[in-house]
């Protein structure tokens, strides 16, 4: 199947009330588990690929682009393709030249003002080329910034940026954090809703790998429609692999480890799917 659009998955899921999982990946052998996955559940599928990632493969984005845009044209699953957190205009439009039809254009490092005057320039670029752009208000914790204990995003700033700005979807702080292996995080369901009063593009959760199951599905019907997942790939991914070379120290083809963790990480992606699903007792469509 060749890729669908991140604004198109995002406006169906929106208007089903449901959650879209956003999954990020490193290596090709995490691309295609969450393919295959996607594919067996019958479920869309957004693919990330970080601007970390890129830096990891040397910093050109190409090969892992083309990559991605290879594996999702010769799978049967609904994917879209995205470049997450990127702090360079120039990288966004990279991506989109390799195939990305949506991309996070990440000025939370500013200040308010600043940040809407880069984010509202890299909307104006995106608008011009059909690319969905997300921001983020604040920066989304794991290095400190607006995930610090009893930091939020604010509602009224939310929409305030949103309506300055132009942008696409909102990635917004409301108690998740970046790289947390385990899953103990409460969310902030008070302030989701709050911004999905006021703030009519979908919203992004960041660092819900630390969520727990219940958490993840009541912030989809509070009001998050994009729900961003890392690094529980990468404990399934590379604790499976780890097993392996412990248990078969003489073997150095990689591949049956990788083969292991391939599928690991498949159960797991499986699993998120159907809980960032939940639309029971939605609260109603969102654009």
């Amino acid at each position: 199947m060749t890729l669908v659009s991140t604004r198109s998955l995002l406006t169906e899921a929106a208007n089903a009330g449901e959650g879209i999982a956003a999954f990020n990946i490193i290596t090709l052998e995490q691309l295609e588990a969450v393919l295959h996955a996607a594919a067996d559940a019958d479920r869309p599928v957004i693919v990330q690929v970080s601007e970390n990632a890129i830096q990891f493969h040397l910093g050109d984005p190409a090969p892992i682009l083309r990559a991605a845009t290879a594996a999702i044209g010769s799978s049967p699953a609904r994917a879209s393709l995205h470049l997450d957190h990127s702090m360079s205009l120039e990288l966004c439009k990279a991506a989109a030249r390799e195939g990305a039809s949506s991309v996070m254009f990440d000025a939370s490092h500013l200040d308010f003002r600043d940040n809407v005057a880069a984010t509202r320039e890299a909307v104006l670029w995106a608008e011009g080329e059909g690319i969905l752009l997300e921001a983020e208000l604040g920066a989304i914790g794991g290095k400190g910034g607006a995930h610090a204990p009893g930091i939020r995003t604010d509602p009224g700033e939310a929409r305030t940026f949103v309506e300055d700005t132009g942008a696409h979807a909102l990635a917004i702080a409301v108690g998740s954090v970046h790289a947390q292996q385990e899953r103990t995080t409460r969310l902030d369901r008070d302030v989701i809703e709050a911004v999905r009063a006021l703030v009519d593009v979908p919203l992004v959760l960041h660092g819900s790998s630390g969520v727990p199951d219940d958490e993840l599905a009541a912030a989809v019907r509070s009001g998050i429609t994009k729900v961003n997942i890392g690094t529980a790939l990468n404990v399934a991914f590379t604790g499976r692999l780890r097993e392996h070379l412990v248990s078969h120290e003489g073997q150095s083809d990689p591949r049956p480890g990788l083969l292991a963790a391939r599928e690991a990480l498949a159960q797991i992606v499986a699993h998120l799917l159907d809980v960032v699903r939940s639309s029971s007792q939605s609260v109603g469509a969102r654009r």
